[in-house]
């Protein structure tokens, strides 16, 4: 089973930057890794996925502001936040799955991302 454990969270500025990171224990070379989030009273949305071929999706609210990479070595996933809002504060969450499409099979515990303007 893989395990999966998030950091890299804190609190910063409107407009700052952050970068998450994922370590994962467990074989996850064939499987697609992924970066969700939840706000306080909304739902847990997906933010981006990368495949096992490195396919690299993007939900469209933050795309051209967060880049996702895999480091298949060192079984790690990370996202690259920048230009950052107070509407990204949120727990980010770290999640492994067969094909993206499934659903996530693990998830890490979260990392807390604040943003204050």
């Amino acid at each position: 089973q893989v395990r999966l454990v998030e950091s890299g969270g804190g609190s910063v500025q409107d407009g700052g930057s952050l970068r998450l990171s994922c370590a994962a224990s467990g074989d996850t070379s064939r499987s697609c890794m992924s970066w969700y989030r939840q706000s306080p009273g909304k739902e847990r949305e997906w933010v981006a996925s990368v495949t096992s071929a490195y396919f690299i999706y993007y939900a469209d609210f933050v795309k051209g502001r967060f880049t996702a990479s895999r480091d298949y070595a060192k079984n790690t996933l990370d996202l690259q936040m920048t230009s950052l809002n107070s509407e990204d504060t949120a727990m980010y969450y770290c999640s492994a799955d067969d094909d993206c499409v499934s659903g996530p099979q693990s998830w890490g515990p979260g990392t807390q991302v604040t943003v204050s303007g």
